[in-house]
């Protein structure tokens, strides 16, 4: 049965609840400047993540390791410029969290402070609890992350699915549930079997959001340059592709490297 689109002025974390129990599904796509969070925040996605997924995207990583604090509060910042409906939430990134939950609390307030955002998101689970809990004191949402959590990838050493053991299927599931009770708004599960994902969003009052994790869960995140298809190596199975924007890119640069070798450009009328 489709469900009929409410229209939100502003898009909160309590909306992200309510959706839910309308059975509204949430979009989420990933910003990292001024200019594209403008266009994503004007066709409507409800959430924009500012993902540590910039060191990848915009500065060329291999890993989410190496994007620092400050790099995070500049993307967070011009994004938060562009916005007019959207909920943002902010990645804490590698290192800003995971030891201490002050230097957790203090990284979360400088994002917050600094950027302007309305939420953090964190990975991991109950190792990173008690930095949850400290963050949440001060009054700022907090959105978890489980099943393939990129800062972690050393340890894994693999991009492949996570949770298809029995063992740590049933480790997420209690990570959800204690996400869930300590006060998250949202999660957030990566690459995780669909079957269990549907799981984890029933027995949360919380929404669930997938990126790999199949059409049980509340709703969905992509990263924007891989949606648009300005990334193009890049073929996972859960990535729709709805533009061709590398070679859409590519062929009118090239056109217009030719126009201006052949003195095409500019011509008469683009001249003063």
């Amino acid at each position: 049965m489709s469900v009929a689109k409410k229209e939100y002025k502003r898009i909160t974390v309590k909306t992200l609840v309510d959706m839910k129990a309308n059975g509204e599904k949430i979009s989420m796509l990933t910003a990292y400047d001024y200019t594209m969070a403008k266009i994503v925040d004007g066709a409507g996605v409800d959430v924009i993540l500012v993902g540590d997924s910039a060191s990848n995207v915009m500065a060329g990583h291999e890993t989410t390791l190496p994007i620092t604090l400050d790099q995070m509060i500049y993307h967070a910042s011009s994004v938060v410029r562009a916005i007019d409906r959207a909920l943002v939430v902010v990645d804490l990134p590698f290192g800003s969290y995971q030891s201490d939950p002050k230097e957790a609390l203090r990284s979360a307030i400088r994002i917050m402070k600094e950027s302007g955002g309305h939420a953090v998101k964190l990975e991991g689970g109950k190792e990173v609890k008690e930095s949850i809990k400290r963050i949440l004191n001060a009054g700022i949402p907090v959105m978890g992350h489980l099943g393939l959590t990129p800062q972690s990838i050393y340890k894994f050493g693999t991009y492949t699915v996570r949770a298809k053991e029995e063992e740590e299927a049933i480790r997420l599931k209690e990570d959800a549930l204690m996400l869930e009770k300590t006060g998250c708004f949202a999660i957030v599960l990566e690459k995780i079997p669909a079957k269990l994902a549907a799981e984890v969003a029933k027995s949360v009052s919380i929404p669930v959001i997938g990126i790999g994790a199949g059409n049980g869960v509340d709703g969905q995140v992509l990263v924007l340059h891989d949606m648009i298809g300005m990334t193009h190596e890049f073929h996972p199975r859960f990535l729709r592709r709805y533009m061709n924007l590398y070679e859409d890119m590519t062929s009118a640069i090239s056109q217009y490297v030719d126009d201006v070798k052949m003195k095409d450009f500019p011509n008469d009328e683009e001249q003063y």
